[in-house]
């Protein structure tokens, strides 16, 4: 080989090399181009979810699949239930993961992991359905609430009287009431029926649609509103089941 093919052979090798590290930066600047904006679109404004089970029926089934908002709104931030971003019957999505031991570093893994896995898999629990449940909010901070009959009654904070669940909520919806005996103990928290208690500054009480062994408030306690993340807006599947929520 003579000095000339040698120096062309070297020109052309140094191209090559510069063409595929200009491929190779590029393709890690689209990545990172769309997590991010794939986060700030799960964080601010959309997410899809499957339901995963039959818990709020009848309205929803396992498999449903239905798009969430997740505005952050100022009503967020203070914590007054007249600006919250969900009302009384809204469908909401709650993380009750330990958001404690949740640092910066585990947060942006755990953020990689979720955007290769469709929101599926989280390094915070084995399955992301663990950690977060779907669920109706009844009553709002300040208000007091209590069942008779599986049905919820709700004296809104600042209000002189009770009124049922579903005189407070916007949409119509259709819980699955249980048929328990009639002897059943009434202070367990799925006999039907729940002594009042009045929510704190910074508390909703969230229930399932079906109201017979499904942990929800009744079990937890009132949860925090900052654990309340997204809201539903629209089922889409099945498509002969699509609807506004």
């Amino acid at each position: 080989m003579d000095k000339n093919s040698y120096d062309k052979r070297r020109k052309y090798s140094f191209k090559e090399q510069k063409k595929h590290r200009h491929r190779f930066v590029k393709f890690i600047l689209i990545f990172l181009a769309l997590y991010i904006l794939y986060n700030c679109l799960v964080t601010f404004f959309i997410s899809v979810w499957v339901l995963d089970n039959d818990n709020m029926q009848n309205g929803l089934a396992a498999g449903d699949r239905i798009i969430f908002t997740s505005f952050t709104l100022p009503g967020k931030i203070t914590g007054k239930s007249d600006s919250l971003p969900y009302k009384r019957g809204s469908i909401v999505l709650i993380d009750m993961g330990d958001t404690k031991e949740r640092n910066v570093p585990l947060k942006i893994v755990d953020g990689i992991v979720r955007f290769f896995t469709a929101q599926r898999i989280s390094i915070f629990s084995n399955s992301i359905v663990e950690q977060y449940y779907i669920k109706r909010v009844i009553a709002l901070p300040g208000d007091e609430v209590y069942m008779e009959n599986y049905v919820f009654r709700v004296k809104p904070a600042g209000g002189s009287f009770s009124l049922t669940e579903f005189e407070l909520s916007e949409k119509p919806y259709h819980p699955m009431i249980p048929q328990t005996p009639a002897l059943w103990n009434e202070s367990i928290p799925f006999s039907g029926s729940m002594d009042p208690i009045i929510l704190g500054p910074d508390e909703c009480f969230v229930v399932a649609d079906d109201r017979s062994n499904t942990n929800d408030s009744r079990t937890w306690g009132p949860v925090s509103s900052s654990l309340i993340t997204a809201t539903a807006i629209l089922r889409f599947w099945p498509i002969v089941k699509i609807s506004l929520l």
